[in-house]
């Protein structure tokens, strides 16, 4: 969770609220977990500091609404990390997944016996444990780019629909019992999706959460505010003086608002 970026020289972008901007893994070592996911994506590794390490699009732009990058932060125990979000990765035909899932064992991937719900695919864990599913194709994906979900395990889907709309920016496309969709507005990159945990079955916990970014950057303190009024809550993990603030949603999953001050 760290807040280091170029200063955003053009329009704001969605108006008053928040985007996804990355998903945010912890884990034992920062620059090992980086390389997989970098090499798994088709994406680029780089590091400006120690213990931390970003994943990002060859050609990343920081202003492409398209662009959900990933944050890769080294903890002392990640084992006590736990979230309810998870990666789903696009893939446009049934050649194309059996190659892709081949390709991440050799990176390091291996299966995983973890029911994730939702729609069929492989399910792996990443070299850290953290599970990820590798999508049969489909169609609602195939724009997507690489991640084609980021995926947040919840109780009822229909009320963080109405949560997470006023929260972001991104349009929502469609809120049911068992899941709600958003995506940018533009109608790019990958989705954020909601979904409901069936009951009985044990909730798959990983390290990975999300970080939202407001345009410009200088709302943030005015934007936690407004998600205060929403129904968001402080969430306390000694992180101190830092320029981002830990809050949760009204089912308690941690995620980050970014920027200065």
């Amino acid at each position: 969770m760290r807040a280091r970026f170029p200063h955003p020289s053009g329009p704001m972008i969605g108006g008053m609220a928040l985007r996804l901007v990355q998903v945010n893994f912890k884990a034992r070592n920062d620059a090992a977990l980086g390389r997989f996911w970098a090499e798994a994506l088709g994406w680029r590794a780089s590091s400006g500091e120690v213990g931390a390490t970003s994943v990002q699009p060859v050609d990343f732009t920081w202003q492409d609404p398209a662009e959900v990058g990933i944050d890769v932060i080294a903890v002392p125990d990640p084992e006590t990390v736990k979230y309810r979000a998870h990666l789903e990765l696009a893939t446009t035909s049934a050649a194309h997944q059996a190659e892709m899932v081949a390709r991440l064992k050799e990176l390091g991937a291996t299966p995983a016996d973890a029911d994730l719900g939702g729609l069929p695919g492989t399910v792996l864990a990443d070299p850290e444990g953290n599970v990820f599913r590798v999508l049969e194709p489909q169609e609602v994906y195939l724009d997507t780019g690489p991640i084609a979900v980021v995926v947040v395990d919840c109780a009822d889907p229909r009320a963080m629909a109405g949560f997470w709309d006023q929260v972001m920016s991104w349009t929502l496309h469609e809120a049911t019992d068992d899941h709600a969709r958003l995506r940018s507005a533009e109608g790019v990159g990958p989705y954020l999706e909601f979904r409901r945990t069936t009951p009985g079955v044990k909730t798959v916990w990983t390290r990975v959460h999300l970080d939202l970014v407001p345009y410009p950057i200088e709302d943030k303190e005015a934007e936690v505010v407004r998600l205060r009024t929403l129904g968001a809550t402080d969430v306390d993990l000694g992180q101190g003086d830092v320029p981002w603030t830990v809050l949760a949603d009204p089912e308690g999953n941690e995620f980050c608002v970014l920027g200065r001050g």
